[in-house]
């Protein structure tokens, strides 16, 4: 079983910073993909960010040059880092781990979200 908490939601005015965090636990070998969604009411839930275990990176056109997407391999945690956010920004964000590798199986696993509010 694969575990994803995650950290680091909150209020903020637009124009402000957000860190979020995302740390996976539980039984498997290694990770291959971390990344943010996010789901604003009424809307599908949307890729913000993606990054491979190699490093290579993919972002929402809506959120390039604002927000920044790390991963520490060895903590098995990766990081969001929004910056310049704006009201549009306002979503629940959700952590993804994909190809996570267990003696049993290579997974897909979520976290339960984490609210972030812009106000204008």
């Amino acid at each position: 079983q694969v575990q994803l908490v995650e950290s680091g939601g909150g209020l903020v005015q637009a124009g402000g910073s957000l860190r979020l965090s995302c740390a996976a636990s539980g039984s498997f070998f290694d990770i291959n993909a971390m990344g943010w969604y996010r789901q604003a009411p009424g809307k599908q839930r949307e890729l913000v960010a993606a990054i491979t275990s190699g490093g290579s990176t993919n972002y929402a056109d809506s959120v390039k040059g604002r927000f920044t997407i790390s991963r520490d391999n060895a903590k098995n945690t990766v990081y969001l880092q929004m910056n310049s956010l704006k009201p549009e920004d306002t979503a629940v964000y959700y952590c993804n781990a994909d190809g996570v590798r267990s003696s049993w199986r290579v997974g897909n696993y979520w976290g339960q979200g984490t609210q972030v509010t812009v106000s204008a």
